[in-house]
């Protein structure tokens, strides 16, 4: 049983108390045992830090003001050492990166058990178990560094699984996965609820635990704004949850749009890529798509999509590959002046001490004003003066996005750009698109995200039906 008893809690930096992002105020909750709960709400709403708080990273990890009292089973965690915290709940992170230690897969799962002092023997019976359960095989005896977004997130899940806590804690754990992904995330969240685990999740992306859910928990600034039953929750429409800024609870359908015959096409090439000698996870012949207007790559996770980016753009010096835009012929470094990526993990190319710097160091010449604009546009002028490693997942997605438009380059690629983003922010992320589309940008987006494509109205291509 969890229960969190007049919780308030302010971070420790300067910049955040001012903005009162993550903020909580009065929080209480009582979550009993096997009870699986959703957390939702739009970015910054205070998701991430209640997450912190159950697995103990608040206050031990994560400093600040914190009043009120965290029990689980009737034991109060606030001042218990972490590593006993640890043994109650497991965690699949924002960013899972960030929580490995190993550098290859079948280490990192039994990692959790190692620090346990289990025998070798139960290990290896352990883990194997998890890989059959989950569907890992493929993953195993892997690098972690050369795991796309979608499979470092299934290895995460893996090695909560594995440790078979009584609590599981899960922040937008379906951010990079595709949707067979997203089906077997679902099919491991309804065992935990046969096994009668609790399970708490900060999630956006609603449908495919939808009919997993016990209880939806609403936050809006940092307090409970509603805690709906699962009676109540069945009465929600798609329209309800969109007025609240949340996504939808049903399925959309993939839509494929007519493409216009008579638009000025790029081609790209013959693109092979590989990590390993003798494995290309690339090896696409040749590809078309409508100049000035705004294109999809879906597949599954691992297929090469991001990848695919990178070579695109000139980032992978090794990607044999060509583009040709208008019948001229553009290669690897021609293209980096042309093309501007923004990255699936966007930390790598947050550099500046502020906002507003990402985004002018992003011009061919600062032009403050411009900047300002296209941060207002992205509703992130009040964070003009915050460093960008202290946003959210969401807010940072979309400072990444303003430096693309910022950037004036004629082709754009974005690789999961609505990843932690609400729904209010992802149609905010739609129609800047298509007004970008509109003044004659080519953008290129690798995303899992049905309802973002069914938004933009964008011509779809799956990387796996071109694969050589």
């Amino acid at each position: 049983m969890i229960e969190l008893q007049n919780i308030c809690f302010e971070y420790g930096s300067e910049e955040q108390n001012i903005a009162g992002r993550g903020a909580l105020h009065n929080i209480n909750l009582h979550i009993p045992d096997g009870q699986i709960v959703l957390l939702c709400g739009e970015s910054g709403c205070g998701k991430t830090t209640i997450t912190r708080l159950l697995n103990g990273l608040i206050p031990h990890f994560y400093e600040g003001n914190l009043t009120g009292t965290i029990c689980i089973d009737g034991k109060e965690i606030n001042d218990q050492p972490l590593y006993e915290t640890a043994l109650l709940s497991g965690t699949v992170f924002q960013n899972p990166r960030s929580q490995f230690f190993n550098v290859d897969t079948t280490s990192e799962l039994a990692f959790g058990l190692e620090n346990r002092g289990m025998e070798e023997t139960q290990i290896l019976k352990k883990v194997d178990k998890t890989v059959q359960e989950l569907q890992l095989e493929k993953l195993m005896n892997r690098s972690i560094f050369d795991l796309s977004g979608g499979e470092k997130q299934k290895i995460a899940c893996g090695c909560v699984s594995v440790c078979s806590p009584n609590i599981i804690i899960l922040d937008e754990p379906s951010a990079n996965l595709d949707l067979k992904s997203m089906e077997q995330l679902h099919v491991m969240i309804e065992k935990w609820k046969v096994e009668h685990k609790t399970v708490v999740i900060a999630e956006h992306r609603l449908a495919y635990i939808w009919n997993l859910i016990d209880r939806m928990v609403f936050l809006k600034e940092g307090k409970i704004e509603f805690d709906f039953s699962k009676e109540e929750m069945q009465k929600l429409t798609p329209r309800d949850l969109h007025q609240m800024g949340l996504r939808s609870n049903q399925d959309v359908k993939m839509v494929h749009y007519n493409r216009n015959e008579n638009i000025d096409r790029i081609v790209f090439k013959n693109f092979v890529f590989g990590y390993e000698k003798n494995h290309n996870i690339l090896n696409l012949k040749i590809m078309e798509i409508d100049k000035n207007s705004i294109t999809a790559i879906v597949g599954n996770n691992g297929i090469g999509k991001s990848t695919f980016l990178r070579c695109i753009c000139g980032l992978e010096r090794k990607c044999k590959g060509i583009m040709e835009i208008d019948g001229k012929v553009y290669k690897r470094k021609e293209r980096l002046n042309e093309i501007f990526l923004v990255m699936q993990d966007v930390n790598h190319q947050l550099f500046t001490e502020s906002v507003l710097d990402e985004v002018l160091i992003s011009m061919k010449e600062e032009n403050e004003e411009k900047a300002l604009d296209i941060l207002k546009s992205l509703d992130l002028l009040e964070y003009r003066e915050r460093h960008p490693v202290s946003l959210s997942g969401g807010e940072k997605q979309r400072v990444a996005v303003a430096t693309a438009i910022a950037s004036e380059r004629s082709v754009l690629l974005f690789d999961e750009p609505t990843s932690g983003l609400d729904y209010r922010h992802m149609l905010q992320v739609a129609r800047l698109f298509e007004k970008l589309r509109n003044h004659g940008k080519t953008i290129l987006v690798v995303t899992h995200d049905l309802e973002f494509i069914e938004a933009l109205h964008a011509n779809t291509i799956c990387l796996e039906e071109l694969q050589a």
